[in-house]
């Protein structure tokens, strides 16, 4: 099954989904992060899959959120309309994920890489949280994911300068699972795919999946709701309106601290 944005089959038992906005590099708007949604419940709901295999292209996984949506938007009523809350989709799904990383994952593309379970990175995938340099926050779970996988001083260093990671350092930081060449990392993934789903049990991975998050997710969501409240604030100034505008008018922001 497809829609303009999120392509999806059925390959055996694993649910295969493809981002597919290649003249963004698949950056995410909120309509594709509703066709995602939708894709992974549906996915979740099918007895005859057991893993889910996410995936960009050779160039990008997902090249941050659709900053010039974000642009026309307006940031006041964004605190009562709530469209980030559509993340927690993909947070929901039960059964495991793989995100298959090429290229870029940055921004909301690397807040939805490690919402996924394994993490699969090809040689020349980068992962960052650029969005200090538009005068904002990540607010999908950049602070808060980010912090509790590779620790305090490099989710410091990633949030506030906008650094980004080679593959072989997402790899030592401990915020990807494998790395493998970049000719084969789709391959290489849906091979570790496909052994998942035939060779363990269905519901033995939901269930270990809960328990790991179980330790993970201990006081999480209460920072999601703060992260996100504080990105809604900081959406509401001048900087962020500067930043995002000199993004979609491919200039340098003028920023002025308020």
């Amino acid at each position: 099954m497809a829609n303009d944005l999120v392509h999806s089959r059925v390959d055996g038992k694993v649910g295969v989904v493809a981002l597919n906005r290649p003249e963004a590099l698949n950056a995410l708007s909120f309509e594709m992060l509703d066709a995602l949604g939708d894709t992974l419940e549906r996915l979740d709901a099918d007895d005859a899959v057991s893993v889910i295999l996410l995936h960009g292209s050779d160039k990008a996984f997902a090249a941050g959120a659709d900053i010039k949506g974000m642009a026309d938007a307006e940031p006041v009523g964004w605190y009562q309309r709530d469209p980030l809350a559509a993340w927690q989709r993909v947070a929901r799904i039960r059964k495991p994920i793989i995100a298959a990383v090429a290229g870029h994952a940055l921004g909301g593309g690397c807040e939805l890489a490690m919402m996924c379970d394994i993490i699969i990175a090809a040689e020349n995938a980068k992962f960052a949280q650029p969005e200090i340099k538009l005068g904002i926050i990540p607010g999908a779970g950049g602070t808060q994911r980010l912090t509790r996988i590779v620790g305090k001083p490099l989710a410091m260093d990633m949030v506030l300068t906008g650094r980004t990671l080679s593959a072989a350092e997402a790899l030592a930081a401990g915020l990807v699972s494998r790395v493998v060449p970049a000719a084969s990392w789709l391959q290489d993934a849906m091979a570790l795919a496909q052994e998942l789903a035939e060779k363990r049990s269905a519901v033995a991975m939901r269930v270990a999946k809960e328990a790991v998050l179980k330790a993970y997710d201990s006081f999480l969501s209460q920072a999601l709701r703060d992260e996100r409240d504080l990105f809604y604030l900081l959406c509401a100034s001048d900087d962020a309106t500067e930043g995002m505008m000199a993004f979609a008018e491919k200039r340098e922001p003028r920023f002025v601290g308020r």
